[in-house]
């Protein structure tokens, strides 16, 4: 996977929209019902990095992190500053947040979701630092009852939970992206700010 564990800048990032996509195949039948489905098991989300009148400083930094990463050639994080979350955004995150699995007792490895109602997402890039684990509602300690991988999401214990358990979490996260456009227009509006209209982003599989 062609992908850089670095963050797109928050504070250019900052302001942005987008969100999540679906792909819906629909098919209307000769009696005017309708046949609806779809091929992709979860959403893909896309926003629009474009950061109108920015300082020339900002547009520098901007076309630094797009050269970086060589256009659309390597993905990297993106903080959705609408959900990054694994609680709501006003509240903070709490190692029950979300239910991960049920110990077995011999499974050791749990993947990070985000559940939205019946609907759970894959979590992939956590931001290090900000998970936070429990069992049957009882935190556990970073470093010495489990580890997380922050660039697949995977949650490991030293010590399988029991069977039964409730595995949850808590944590901060970032979706992985890439540029979804090899050319970046900038103009320059005063000697001090430029303009950036349009820099499309869109969400990448890992």
């Amino acid at each position: 996977m062609q992908f850089h564990e670095v963050r797109f800048p928050t504070a250019l990032s900052f302001g942005s929209i987008g969100g999540p996509e679906r792909r819906t195949d629909v098919v209307t039948l000769a009696s005017g019902f309708e046949e609806r489905n779809t091929p992709w098991a979860h959403s893909r989300r896309r926003y629009d990095a474009g950061i109108g009148l920015r300082s020339m400083d900002d547009i520098d930094a901007l076309i630094a992190f797009f050269e970086a990463r060589r256009g659309q050639m390597y993905g990297f994080r993106w903080k959705d500053w609408s959900d990054f979350k694994s609680c709501k955004p006003s509240e903070a995150v709490s190692a029950t947040d979300q239910v991960i699995g049920t110990g077995d007792g011999v499974q050791a490895t749990f993947a990070l979701v985000k559940a939205y109602a019946d609907y759970a997402r894959p979590v992939a890039k956590p931001v290090e630092g900000t998970v936070r684990i429990a069992l049957d509602g009882v935190e556990q300690v970073a470093g010495d009852d489990f580890v997380v991988d922050a660039a697949t999401g995977e949650v490991t214990f030293f010590a399988e939970p029991f069977a039964g358990v409730s595995v949850t979490a808590g944590f901060e996260f970032d979706v992985p992206v890439r540029f979804d456009t090899d050319h970046i227009h900038t103009s320059a509006a005063t000697f001090q700010a430029g303009d950036v209209p349009d820099v499309p982003v869109i969400e990448v599989r890992v």
